[in-house]
């Protein structure tokens, strides 16, 4: 029988999964192939020579290919909760501020070749990214690392600039991944689409020009480390669009669809319709947004992107597109996770003509504003067009603004995003770890990854600084929320709605409820062979 998985919040901050089906997830066995499909893009430019490279690639695409072969110290449970070692034995904050944190390695490590691991090369493989300092902007992850020392080959203490509380969460992230310098110059990046680690899976590519089209993992028979591998293959398989993959999951081509779906693909799965193909729904902390470069001169004036706070109507949008799949969002922070303040809607409030007028007549501006929403077309999914249509109506409808929308794929978008050719643009945001944090210092911070020129010194050298230094993440809520009404108040980017995820499986595929976690983390570990149903 058809039937539908839910993995729902148990607690704001806690995500808990919660199975509601004729038959058990886990239990899978290991044997044939299983065959996964996405329309995630992997494509290496000029610009992006080294998509795959740990010190380079900041997307969540690119970091779920990683995953499957490039072990951490730390990785995120799977049942959700504070990350546990993985290619550590164990790991632990040694002092009362937060600032020392010391793991050791766990015995006989070694890379899918037979190379040992040690302390030194776990140093090594965290200082190349930090030197190498990508423009991606990812390092910054890593930025309140001060030394790195290894007192013994099974021992490494990193000693932080200042008090971190979700440093753990960091060191589950590729950029913080061991590498061989075998395969990774600690000078340059490694361009191409080989990727070489110690984790569960070994990992080759099938590439037609500069576009990988199947990715082949295989169980390391080298691996050590906290999980369980529930098979002994899998295959990833990308398609050019949606319907060609929900073609290929019917005709049994493959046995997984993950991202992304069409809203109307989960609409129909979600209706019962197919005996044979599952649909999963679980917690997602994904967020969606526009992004502004404030130096533009169209949006330099914060009024003018006040004004579009103001007018945006959120409710309507999420209704028109993506139905019951997605929530409004009034702020960056996910509404699910501790910290959270609706900072937006306490700000600005339903969408109103007459206040966004004012807003521009106060300082000025003349309208309408001029302006072009950028967004991705193949990226976030088949249903972004029709967003940025809805957005840009109304705008216009306002009489305020004169909008048209441009859509670039991803592998020329993202590259002139960095480089500041776009005035406003369309993002999304899948977290690196589960923390308010992370909603909050990568958009925000020096060193951020939009390369935003937008500037808070009090966030900056203050407030991300103060939150870090709770441990209990909730006592933490009050400063997160300064920083989200000062997010409100500026207006460097403007979060529009948050999303839950979704996987659709053939019915004898077990472990689904746990391919993907909350941090859209794949986990094919999980998946395995056996009745479900």
């Amino acid at each position: 029988m058809n039937r539908r998985t839910l993995a729902l919040s148990a607690v704001a901050g806690l995500l808990a999964p919660v199975i509601t089906a004729c038959g058990g997830q886990d239990g899978g066995s290991a044997g044939a192939t299983i065959v996964v499909g996405t329309t995630d893009r992997f494509t290496a430019t000029k610009e992006a020579p080294a998509p795959l490279d740990p010190a380079y690639t900041y997307d969540t695409n690119s970091w779920n290919l990683l995953r499957q072969t490039v072990q951490t110290l730390m990785i995120e449970p799977k049942g959700e909760g504070s990350p546990v070692p993985e290619a550590a034995e164990r790991c632990d904050f040694t002092d009362h501020g937060d600032e020392r944190y010391a793991c050791t390695l766990r015995k006989d490590l070694q890379f899918a070749d037979g190379e040992k691991i040690t302390s030194a090369v776990v140093k090594s493989s965290i200082e190349r990214s930090l030197h190498i300092d990508a423009d991606t902007g990812v390092a910054a992850l890593l930025n309140t690392i001060d030394t790195i020392e290894t007192p013994s080959d099974r021992e490494i203490v990193f000693h932080l600039k200042t008090a971190d509380a979700t440093f753990p969460f960091k060191l589950t992230t590729p950029v913080a991944g061991i590498v061989s310098s075998k395969h990774y110059d600690p000078d340059k990046l490694r361009d191409g689409f080989a990727v070489d680690g110690s984790g569960p899976y070994t990992f080759n590519a099938a590439v037609k020009g500069d576009t990988v089209t199947e990715v082949t993992y295989t169980k390391n028979p080298s691996y050590k480390g906290s999980l369980t591998v529930n098979n002994d293959r899998v295959v990833v398989r990308v398609y050019n669009d949606t319907n060609a993959m929900g073609a290929a999951i019917d005709k049994g081509d493959i046995d997984v669809m993950i991202r992304t779906m069409s809203p109307a693909q989960i609409k129909k799965l979600d209706a019962g319709t197919d005996a044979k193909v599952d649909l999963v729904e679980m917690p997602g902390l994904e967020i969606r947004y526009l992004g502004f470069d404030t130096d533009a001169p169209v949006i330099r004036t914060k009024a003018v992107r006040q004004a579009m706070a103001q007018l945006v109507d959120r409710e309507a949008l999420v209704a028109k597109v993506y139905g019951t799949q997605a929530e409004p969002l009034y702020s960056l922070v996910p509404a699910t996770l501790a910290g959270h303040s609706n900072s937006f809607f306490n700000k600005y409030g339903d969408p109103n003509v007459a206040r966004a007028r004012d807003l521009l007549t106060r300082a000025g501006v003349a309208t309408p504003v001029k302006l072009t929403l950028h967004y991705t077309t193949d990226h976030y999914g088949s249903a972004t067009k029709e967003e940025f249509e809805i957005l840009s109506e109304q705008l216009r409808a306002s009489g305020l603004f004169d909008v048209t929308i441009q859509g670039t794929p991803w592998s020329a978008f993202s590259p002139a995003e960095r480089k500041g050719a776009y005035g406003v643009y369309g993002m999304g945001w899948f977290p690196d770890f589960p923390d308010a944090d992370n909603f909050v210092a990568p958009f925000l911070d020096k060193d951020n990854f939009l390369n935003s020129p937008y500037s808070n010194k009090d966030i900056q050298r203050t407030l991300i600084p103060e939150t870090r230094r709770q441990p209990d993440r909730i006592q933490a809520a009050g400063t997160l929320a300064r920083i989200q009404d000062t997010v409100a108040e500026d207006v460097p980017v403007l979060p529009l709605w948050q999303g839950k995820q979704y996987v659709a499986a053939r019915d004898d595929v077990t472990g689904v409820a746990y391919a993907i976690n909350s941090s859209s983390v794949l986990q094919l570990w999980e998946l395995g062979r056996g009745l479900s149903g």
